[in-house]
């Protein structure tokens, strides 16, 4: 079964590009929206890039023109395309998973993944 978990953090430099994946559990059914949001130390966890089932995508203001979601739904996976990376975005990474069933919204998230953004 596919992992609900995180990958692709590491340290870059500024201006530089990373490329996160989720996979989302094979469990969780009627996913409607993968997302990725983040979280600084001492601060709100904040909405980054969202990318629907019809592939309708939202960005945070800060990453349009840098960061790309994507999403391939029959793997449940999620992607996020980060380039032109500035110290700013440096912060935990989350993945998160929107599914919708009898009118009831539930979210699954994974466990983060850091990204460093050095200079």
């Amino acid at each position: 079964q596919v992992q609900h978990v995180e990958s692709g953090g590491g340290l870059v430099q500024a201006g530089g590009s990373l490329r996160l994946s989720c996979a989302a559990s094979g469990r969780i059914f009627n996913i409607n929206t993968m997302g990725w949001y983040r979280q600084a130390p001492g601060k709100q966890r904040e909405l980054v890039a969202t990318v629907t089932s019809g592939g309708t995508t939202t960005y945070a203001d800060s990453v349009k023109g840098r960061f790309t979601i994507s999403r391939d739904t029959a793997k449940n996976t999620a992607y996020l395309q980060m380039n032109s990376l500035k110290p700013e975005d440096t912060a935990v990474y989350y993945c998160n998973a929107r599914s919708r069933v009898r009118g009831v919204s539930t979210d699954y998230w994974g466990q983060g993944t850091q990204v460093t953004v050095s200079s």
